[in-house]
């Protein structure tokens, strides 16, 4: 009697494990499909109009409408992950992101270092300055303060003009400061992006003024990781789809007042 119990116990524990490691299974299958079914959007949320925080502090934006509507069509939960983006290439080599998509500009390094898609914006680097400064061209930055944004390529783009030996740069977190030292008169000029200028200066009630001269032409493209090839071409087939049916052109018209995506 005593050894058929003790059978009969062995037996029930043997199927409990079996079906404890069963269900186990199942959880971890779900997890891991949940997780590739995930696309984590890495990006800064204060680099309006591609990505920032609305009066509702919800993030919004030209790149998050197109993100939004390429998950939706490939079928893929879009999670927005602001990061600091001086530390943007070490969030996607680790995993933490599936991608960079936030105004990010195409450079040789960021080549290198990633997998980047095909350009879907162009921009220059402007040159920002109060309403009522002296300042009319690039020669006139010398000796004077200008800001830029740390991690962005605006400084890449000053820094190979001669002019850059001849000024003070001034880092930011994010341009938003960089505008507001503009605006009180710490700082005398601001390089940045020209499409993220042009939005910024049309809500700011003629506070400043962009100089004729510009720095480097650039383009705007979406950062995977090194090797990822596999996500890119399904976000490139699904923004070719979108130009072609004219989504995107609607997206662009919504932040920018006219369709101003590569296609």
């Amino acid at each position: 009697m005593k050894k058929l119990l003790i059978l009969t116990l062995i037996a029930v524990s043997v199927l409990a494990a079996g079906c404890k490691k069963n269900t186990n299974s199942a959880q971890n299958e779900a997890e891991t499909t949940n997780t590739a079914n995930l696309f984590i959007m890495g990006l800064d949320d204060s680099f309006p109009p591609m990505g920032f925080r609305d009066d509702n502090n919800e993030i919004v934006g030209f790149d998050i409408d197109m993100a939004k509507e390429v998950t939706k069509r490939l079928g893929m939960e879009l999670k927005l992950q602001p990061i600091d983006w001086a530390s943007k290439e070490l969030e996607l080599s680790t995993g933490k992101i599936t991608c960079i998509w936030n105004g990010l500009s195409v450079s040789p390094a960021r080549e290198e270092a990633m997998t980047l898609s095909k350009p879907y914006l162009a921009n220059r680097m402007i040159i920002i300055t109060n309403q009522n400064s002296p300042l009319k061209v690039k020669a006139d930055l010398e000796g004077k303060k200008v800001g830029l944004q740390t991690g962005s390529t605006a400084v890449a783009a000053l820094e190979k003009d001669p002019i850059s030996k001849k000024l003070n740069q001034v880092t930011y977190e994010n341009n938003v400061l960089a505008l507001t030292d503009l605006n009180i008169g710490r700082i005398d000029a601001v390089v940045m992006d020209e499409v993220v200028a042009r939005y910024m200066i049309s809500k700011s009630a003629n506070l400043y003024k962009v100089l004729n001269d510009s720095f480097d032409e650039e383009f705007y493209a979406i950062a995977f990781k090194k090797g990822n090839t596999e996500l890119k071409d399904k976000v490139e087939k699904a923004l070719a789809d979108m130009a072609a049916d004219g989504t995107s052109s609607e997206i662009s018209k919504k932040w920018f007042g006219e369709d101003i995506v590569l296609k």
